[in-house]
This record gives C-alpha cells, sequence and structure tokens, in this order.
C-alpha cells in the first residue's frame, strides 16, 4: 500500500503524544509499505507555507513551513501544495493524525482526489478551537478552568478575548469585536462539523473519547472506533528496578500549563518524610524558570532533569523513579506516558477522570486522585511513601486491559491498521463502482 500519514509535527521537531504515536506507525508500517509524512515546522526565518523535503531510511518527510499562522485552520497555499504532493505520490490511503497547525482543507483535497480517510483523534481539537477544552480567560483571573461545552460566544468571550483591542467598557466596539469572533468561531465549526461528514472512519484511542465524540458532536456511531495506540516493545521493557534510598517520583512531558506539573510541586512541597522528586520535560525557558521559582522552599529536593529520549526511557528515565505521576489539569483522553510506564511495570498516580482514570484503576495498576486538586493529589502521593511494597506490586499489574498486564505492541497495533486501510479502500472501490 502507498500510505499518506498526515500530523501536525513529527519527531524529533515535535515530541508530543500524538508525535511520538505517528513516528513509531510510520516506522512500523515503512518496513512493508511506501509511507510519506506531510507535517509542519516552525522556521521563523524562512517563507510561510516554504516545502521542504526530508528522506529518511524507508520513507520521506515533506515539512510545511508553518511559524506565524497558528490560530488559522485553512490555507490555501497548503492545500495547492497538498494536492501537487497527493498528485504525485498517488497514495492508496490517507491516515490523519492532526489538522492544526496544517489546513483543514487538506480533506477537501483528498476528497476531490478520491482518496479515502482514516482519522485518529488525539484530543478535542474538532469540537474544541484549543483543543484540550482549557480556557485561556485572558482576565487575570480563572486560569485555565477546563471547559465542557463548546459553545460559540462563550468560545469568543473566555479564549479569544486576546486578540480584543482592550476597551474596557460596553460601548459598540468592544460589542463589535465580541460579535466578529464569535461568528469567526462558528465559521470554524461549521467547517470541522463538515469534516465529519468526509472522512470514512474516526479512530479513538480511549473509549472515553470515543463517547464524547458520539454524544458531544454527533460523530455516528457506525464511523468511529475504539483501537488504543500501539508501542514499540523492544526499548519499553520491564526494569530490574533498584529501590532508591529514598521515594522517588517522577514526572515526564512537557512543562506547559495543561500539564500540571505546578499541580504536582505544590502537592510535593506538603511532605515532610524524606522523598525527591525528578522531572523530565520539553520547555520554552520560561517555563522552566517558573517551575523552579515554584520548587523552591521545597523540604525535599526538586530536581529538573531536562529532555528525555524516548528510546532511553527504561534506563534513564523508568529505572530511576518508584512511581510515575501524570497530574494533568485537562482531560486527557490516552497519555502515552501512562503506557510506557506500566510497559516497564511503573505505577502510575493520575486523576481520576477521562482516559487518564481508564487506564488507571485505583490500586489496581496505580493510583488516582480528584482531578486538579492539590490536597488529594498530596494524600495518594503520601500513600505511596508509606507502602513501597504495594505499589511494587500495583507497578507488575501494568496494563489494565491485558491477561498478561503488557500494552499493546505496534507490531500487533500496525497489523490491525493495514486491516483497517484494506477495509477501507475496498469499501470506497466498491461504492465507487
Amino acid at each position: 500500500m502507498k500510505i499518506l500519514k498526515i500530523i501536525h509535527g513529527f519527531p524529533p521537531l515535535y515530541n508530543a503524544g500524538s508525535e511520538v504515536y505517528s513516528y513509531s506507525i510510520v516506522e512500523q508500517l515503512s518496513k512493508s509499505h511506501e509511507v510519506l509524512v506531510f507535517t509542519r515546522e516552525g522556521n521563523v526565518f524562512e517563507p510561510d507555507f516554504k516545502i521542504r523535503r526530508e528522506k529518511r531510511q524507508n520513507y520521506d518527510v515533506v515539512y510545511v513551513n508553518m511559524p506565524r499562522a497558528k490560530d488559522g485552520y485553512n490555507h490555501h497555499i497548503i492545500n495547492q501544495h497538498f494536492a501537487n504532493l497527493i498528485d504525485e505520490f498517488k497514495p492508496d490511503i490517507a491516515h490523519i493524525g492532526h489538522l492544526n497547525h496544517l489546513s483543514t482543507g487538506i480533506v477537501d483535497v483528498l476528497i476531490d482526489k478520491k482518496i479515502p480517510i482514516i482519522y485518529t483523534l488525539h484530543d478535542y481539537w474538532l469540537m474544541c478551537p484549543r483543543g484540550q477544552f482549557l480556557q485561556r480567560n485572558f482576565d487575570g483571573q480563572n486560569l485555565y478552568r477546563v471547559c465542557y461545552r463548546q459553545d460559540n460566544y462563550k468560545c469568543a468571550t473566555t479564549c479569544y478575548s486576546m486578540f480584543f483591542s482592550g476597551v474596557k467598557n460596553s460601548g459598540y466596539k468592544l460589542d463589535d469585536e465580541i460579535r466578529h469572533w464569535t461568528e469567526w468561531i462558528a465559521k470554524r465549526q461549521k467547517v470541522m462539523r463538515e469534516i465529519v461528514k468526509k472522512v470514512e472512519l474516526f479512530i479513538a484511542p480511549s473509549r472515553y473519547l470515543m463517547n464524547r465524540y458520539i454524544k458531544d458532536f454527533h460523530i455516528p456511531k457506525e464511523k468511529i472506533i475504539y483501537l488504543d495506540y500501539g508501542f514499540p516493545l523492544h526499548y519499553l521493557r520491564p526494569i530490574q528496578h533498584k529501590q532508591n534510598s529514598v521515594f522517588t517520583f517522577g514526572y515526564i512531558g512537557r512543562l506547559i500549563p495543561a500539564k500540571g506539573v505546578n499541580l504536582l510541586i505544590e502537592a510535593f512541597k506538603k511532605i515532610r518524610k524524606p522523598a525527591k522528586l525528578k522531572i523530565w520535560g520539553i520547555d520554552d525557558g520560561q517555563t522552566l524558570k517558573a517551575l523552579k521559582r515554584l520548587a523552591q522552599g521545597s523540604p525535599n529536593p526538586i530536581v529538573f532533569c531536562g529532555q528525555y529520549v524516548n528510546h532511553n526511557l527504561a534506563t534513564d528515565v523508568f529505572s530511576k523513579v518508584d512511581v510515575i505521576v501524570v497530574p494533568s489539569i485537562w482531560v486527557e483522553n490516552s497519555p502515552l506516558v501512562i503506557h510506557e510506564a506500566q510497559a516497564c511495570q511503573i505505577p502510575v498516580i493520575t486523576a481520576d477522570i477521562g482516559g487518564m482514570a481508564e487506564y488507571v484503576k485505583h490500586k489496581v495498576n496505580g493510583l488516582l486522585f480528584k482531578f486538579r486538586n492539590v490536597e488529594s493529589l498530596y494524600e495518594q502521593m503520601l500513600w505511596a511513601m508509606e507502602h513501597p511494597e504495594e505499589m511494587r506490586r500495583l507497578g507488575k499489574r501494568g496494563y489494565f486491559y491485558s491477561s498478561d498486564g503488557q500494552v499493546p505492541d505496534i507490531e500487533s497495533h500496525c497489523k490491525e491498521l493495514e486491516r483497517i486501510y484494506r477495509s477501507i479502500i475496498e469499501k470506497k472501490k466498491f461504492l465507487s463502482h
């Protein structure tokens, strides 16, 4: 098969969950199929929409430069570049992972070229213009409030008010700006709902995400399936864990507000017994400095360990901690880090909501705390410290949904993707006749 993978970022330039997953399936699928990746980069010294091609061992990566068009969603120039790429590559199927930072017009190009479309949902971007249902609240208060329902007016006044001119009264100009952004959101959401009609099949990596898209975005049940991520288990293996001199908590991931690292630091600072917190993460510099300031005054050491390499997670990260904490303040759908820790038999403490609670069962393979609650997180961290043997037992349980505790491997996962691809291709051929 000729497979076109579309994703808004690709390693090593971008290493968040959807990008790492995309890399894993591309590496695996390219062993047996012809694969081309279409993605973006953000080179501020090059023109917008410039195309660059990079050859890798078994596949090519085509980058479109997108350093400035962050909140746009449909770009004519990208659509034209993409159409030229389709004519050149002639894929049998397109697998979309994310269109943010790219263009929704990509879907229309694929429809025009009669290419069947699979779409893996990694967050709420089709439903929520900001992707995570986490409000921006440009008012100096109510930082990162969770949103559970999309509303055009609410989007304009809570998340897009940062683009207002700054007028504070209720005069015409402010009303006009609210009206403008409410209409802008409405147009965007109409485009997103049209995408649902054009995609052959959606894949959700958690049942929570699947059910939410069915209920709140009205994706027909017959057009969406649940399929958890697959993982390269050749480097994610159970480790020979040496007990640390003091109980050690770990965090890995991006150092952004949505990930709740500040929540973790605040909870950890409450601990008075000997303990350690190690934080591995990708940051923009200022975020790291802010977190280091927050860490000041902790009675126990908080160590910022810098970035990590996925291939070395088992040896460089998981072997050095007793438990991994996933403290996200947005309702995550299927965090890779939870699966990666479970593959290495490291127990996880995470929030009792969404896909986090779907893959971690309280005192079965980890611990759950009340969502966004510092005190509750502190209590679970303290329980973990006081029950180290029990935590090791929870870690050995691993992945809840398999008898052996093992997370889905990338080889089996890609075989299932191949089966889905062939099924969709055959269905498209049948309907076209």
